[in-house]
């Protein structure tokens, strides 16, 4: 039986079970232990990279590599931004951090040549088989460690227009780290090199990481681009350019859209010191994880849309428009009450079911909706805010 038939024959097994009755299964597959943690990984990538799962002979040497690789979705976003930057022409690209292989997947449907490069040799030697079985003929495979004074001999006569690198987040004791220094490699120590290589540097960073810091450390930072997918922010993406050192553009990407944001437009919009309009019928926007972690608080209010308080990161107004609700969720507003105990129960009791959450008051989400009393789910949503010097309920419908 080959490697593919066994996993297809297998892809339903209680992984468990199977690794018991390995004596009875070890003769039909040459590695059983890389099978089982194919099959393992490959049930993580079914809705993370589709693209790969419908491919049963592709191999994964290790589960860790399955969690921390890119989804199609976000990799084929970074691939994206690589060929605006280097004008869609034929370019080479050299992803020194290669890990599974997913991000070099996706740069190679778009460049002409691609270096994949990573330390593992088992990792390094499954991209090679992989890539392969995808159908990938412009990717050069290459297996070395990355460290100072090191970038040309990984190269080895490779000439990219742009190097990628995805830092490894996890210290020696398998902690996680979010420090530019304490990843794998320190891109900090590299900088010279990567530079004298390349003038384009794209890096992955963890959704963790402090904007401003990073951008301190490092000197050509051209583009920064908060990335969510799924709910969750998943990368911060920062474009360097030798010789670069103007301010950076900033950029959000959410549900499949993307958008460069003005930093300057828009300034908090507010009524009167003590009065906010917030009233029953009109809009209410809540900003997604992107919008969020690009710290971009001031951005919507360009479109019009006021904020209940500074420190109080929702707005409203009357209409949001189409250019802002991939970056958020709209809301319809269905009753404006202040925040205390009888109309907390007096909305526990109206709405048994609904999402909750808490922006600018001392409770936590959690807290709130223990308060209320209610169900998580269901398509009502009430939020405690702070605004000015009031505290607010406000009850909300999904407005699409």
């Amino acid at each position: 039986m080959d490697f593919a038939t066994f996993i297809l024959a297998h892809e339903a097994d209680d992984l468990a079970g199977l690794a018991l009755s390995r004596a009875r299964h070890a003769g039909e597959v040459p590695d059983f232990d890389l099978a089982l943690t194919t099959l393992e990984v490959r049930r993580k990538l079914r809705a993370k990279v589709p693209e790969w799962y419908a491919c049963p002979g592709l191999q994964y040497p290790f589960r860790l590599s399955g969690e921390q690789c890119s989804s199609s979705e976000t990799a084929r976003y970074k691939s994206s931004v690589a060929a605006e930057c280097l004008g869609r022409r034929p370019a080479r690209v050299a992803d020194l951090t290669g890990g599974l292989g997913v991000d070099s997947w996706a740069f190679a449907q778009v460049f002409d040549s691609v270096l994949y490069n990573e330390m593992r040799p088992e990792l390094a030697e499954a991209a090679r088989h992989n890539f392969s079985l995808l159908g990938l003929r412009n990717v050069r495979v290459s297996c070395h460690e990355l460290m100072p004074g090191g970038v040309a001999d990984v190269l080895d006569g490779f000439h990219p227009e742009l190097i990628f690198l995805d830092p490894a987040r996890r210290a020696s004791d398998g902690r996680k780290v979010f420090r530019l220094e304490d990843c794998q490699p320190d891109v900090t120590a590299l900088l010279p090199e990567l530079f004298a290589a390349a003038p384009l540097l794209l890096l992955k960073l963890s959704p963790m990481a402090d904007i401003t810091q990073v951008c301190r450390q490092l000197h050509g930072v051209k583009q920064v681009h908060a990335v969510a997918a799924e709910g969750e922010c998943k990368e911060l993406l920062l474009l360097l350019e030798r010789d670069y050192e103007g301010a950076y553009d900033l950029y959000l990407y959410e549900n499949g859209a993307a958008v460069r944001v003005d930093r300057a437009q828009g300034a908090s919009r507010r009524g009167p010191e003590g009065e906010v309009a917030l009233r029953a019928g009109g809009l209410f926007f809540e900003p997604g994880k992107a919008l969020l972690k690009a710290g971009a608080f001031e951005w919507p209010c360009g479109f019009g849309l006021e904020k209940p308080d500074r420190h109080t990161h929702l707005y409203f107004g009357t209409s949001v428009p189409e250019r802002l609700r991939p970056f958020g969720k709209t809301y319809r507003i269905l009753e404006v009450m202040p925040l205390n105990n009888r109309n907390i129960k007096d909305l526990g009791m109206l709405y048994p079911q609904a999402s909750v959450t808490a922006r600018n008051i001392p409770l936590s989400s959690e807290q709130l909706r223990a308060k209320l009393g209610v169900r998580d789910g269901g398509s009502v949503h009430i939020f405690g805010l702070g605004a000015m010097e009031s505290k607010l309920l406000v009850v909300c419908e999904w407005a699409g």
